[in-house]
């Protein structure tokens, strides 16, 4: 099918993405980065000063995890088994060569961060079902214990001389309240603080500590110096989240704000204590990394622009790739809800009259929130003759501490109120017809999916699920250990400790009064959402006649593949027609 025949939404799911290339510390022109231009998700290098580009792997399952080492002389990127996120770190020379792995004699793991520091030792966090270890590599691929726990930690840094490691952990049982320890590489504690972990000072010689804690209803940055003891907290005063991290002079901070579904950048002088704007456009900055010299590099879009890569003052001359066709922008909602105003974000279609055929969009995480960025998912229904409304319901971030932390009061429950103060706002404005609803979502999204389709069943029409969670105790046991451990957190136990928790939440105690067809999509290799527990749940609605199809891709809880998220859209296109033309419900 030649370019001009593709329909636009399969254009846009076909254009190449990729993620903010990396650099090595002592050779910044070498860079590794992860892109499905082949088709698939892969690692490649880039050398700037050559103007080269090379593929570093080619897997069936796709590489979604990378990094360079310090002098830029070879790549690591992680080998999972299909796409089960367990496996090992590999190591493969920059100009090619054989792949070994990095670390010798461990077992196959979960990775549990990475930190590629100078003269070849590096910082390797690993989960087994036994607990998390992070150890110092040394050269040659030899690891040496530095910390052990049975709840989940993270390895995040090492300082420049080597001296100092910091991990965050969740020791206290709670992964919403986490931790950080500094130890030095020998294995010894140094302090204990509350909080993330940013990083040590990229300058050698200062071995300044960058946090970020909670104050009042926002996290805010802090430096901590592990030799005095001496903590410093900055008040940038920026409501929702921020991200920060070093200046490579470590005289500034470079400060990503995100807020009410929009981000915008700042330079934060530690000296004169003065936040600056950058200059990046308006929408979403979905990465940013300092470069040597002071330049800021970036990823951006907004929801009309698919991403692009940019640098703040100079041309970063990545090679370049076809990208996708615009859309329109999506429009701001505010509703009123039983927690709080609700933002959402509205994209009507270009065709048809109102009220418009609707597909609820909700985003994963849950810990996470819908912005003003490029989706194609999201402009693909609009094509199709949908408006796409998207809920970020309390749990998400970019609106407080107080907001995100609010789902815990009943999980899936908290949330579904938000979504539907927002669905009846929408239909009391004439804007969407409830008897043309769709309910749709991937990982928390599928799984709210399905709870919504029981819960409030006249509420829906037809419900799209991918990598959803249907029996959350059943999904427990079968995941892996951070997700477990989310869980316990989330639920307030494990589901022998507070099992009626479990049964409220869980979509397969309302399963028989869901009334809407049904399409699940789940991965036979996912270890976060396990499809077992999806297929039983959907065995059970089919056993009482309700249209159901099950999709199970050859995939983990992500899909790498171009093909395979072209498939499922179709698909579930192909399925939402027919079950609204079979109710006289589309035209």
């Amino acid at each position: 099918m030649a370019a001009s025949d593709t329909p636009l939404w399969e254009q846009r799911f076909r254009a190449p993405r990729h993620t903010l290339p990396a650099w090595a510390k002592s050779s910044p022109e070498r860079c590794v980065f992860v892109s499905d231009r082949s088709g698939n998700a892969q690692v490649y290098c880039w050398d700037r000063t050559a103007g080269t580009l090379r593929q570093v792997t080619d897997r069936a399952s796709g590489a979604q995890h990378c990094a360079i080492e310090a002098s830029g002389e070879a790549v690591w990127w992680f080998a999972d088994t299909d796409g089960d996120e367990r496996g090992q770190w590999m190591r493969q020379p920059f100009g090619g060569g054989p792949d070994e792995p990095a670390v010798r004699d461990l077992e196959p793991y979960w990775p549990a961060g990475l930190a590629l520091g100078l003269r070849g030792h590096n910082l390797l966090g690993h989960t087994t079902e036994h607990g998390t270890d992070v150890s110092l590599v040394l050269p040659g691929g030899t690891a040496r214990r530095l910390y052990r726990h049975e709840e989940p930690a993270y390895a995040v840094d090492l300082s420049r001389d080597l001296a100092l490691a910091v991990i965050a952990h969740s020791e206290r049982g709670d992964l919403w309240e986490p931790g950080i320890r500094v130890l030095t590489t020998d294995g010894v504690a140094v302090a204990d603080l509350d909080g993330e972990a940013v990083g040590f000072s990229p300058v050698p010689g200062d071995n300044r500590l960058l946090v970020l804690q909670p104050h009042e209803d926002r996290w805010e940055p802090a430096l901590y110096d592990p030799r005095t003891g001496e903590r410093v907290r900055l008040d940038l005063g920026l409501p929702g989240e921020v991200s920060v991290e070093w200046a490579q002079d470590a005289a500034s901070l470079l400060v990503v704000h995100d807020h009410q579904a929009r981000s915008e950048a700042f330079s934060y002088d530690l000296a004169a204590r003065e936040l600056t704007r950058l200059k990046t456009p308006d929408g979403t900055i979905e990465h940013a990394r300092t470069r040597p010299g002071g330049d800021v590099w970036f990823s951006w879009s907004d929801s009309a622009h698919p991403p692009v890569f940019l640098a703040l003052d100079s041309d970063p001359r990545f090679p370049a790739a076809s990208r996708a066709p615009q859309t329109a922008l999506a429009a701001d909602v505010w509703v009123d809800g039983p927690g709080g105003r609700v933002h959402a974000l509205l994209s009507l279609p270009r065709t048809g009259t109102k009220p418009h055929p609707a597909v609820f969009l909700l985003h994963g995480g849950p810990d996470e929130h819908d912005q003003d960025a490029f989706d194609p998912e999201a402009a693909a229904w609009t094509d199709e003759g949908f408006a796409v409304v998207r809920v970020n319901y309390r749990g998400s971030t970019g609106y407080g501490r107080a907001w995100t932390e609010a789902l815990r009061r009943r999980v899936g429950h908290t949330e579904l109120e938000d979504i539907t103060a927002v669905r009846q706002w929408a239909v009391d404005q004439g804007i969407i017809d409830p008897a043309r609803l769709v309910l749709a979502g991937w990982s928390w999204g599928g799984y709210l999916t399905l709870l919504g389709l029981g819960t409030r069943p006249d509420d829906w029409t037809v419900g799209l699920a991918g990598a959803p969670v249907a029996d959350c105790a059943a999904a427990h046991h079968q995941a892996m250990d951070d997700i477990k451990a989310l869980d316990r957190s989330l639920f307030g136990g494990t589901p022998e400790e507070v099992p009626e928790v479990y049964r409220d939440a869980s979509p397969v105690t309302y399963a028989d009064a869901v009334r809407a067809p049904i399409f699940i999509s789940a991965g036979v290799n996912d270890a976060r959402c396990p499809i077992d527990q999806a297929r039983a749940y959907a065995e059970q609605l089919r056993a009482r006649g309700l249209p159901v199809e099950f999709h199970a891709m050859d995939a983990g809880h992500s899909v790498t593949a171009v093909e395979e998220r072209v498939t499922v859209f179709r698909r579930q296109l192909d399925f939402t027609r027919t079950h609204l033309d079979a109710v006289g419900r589309l035209s």
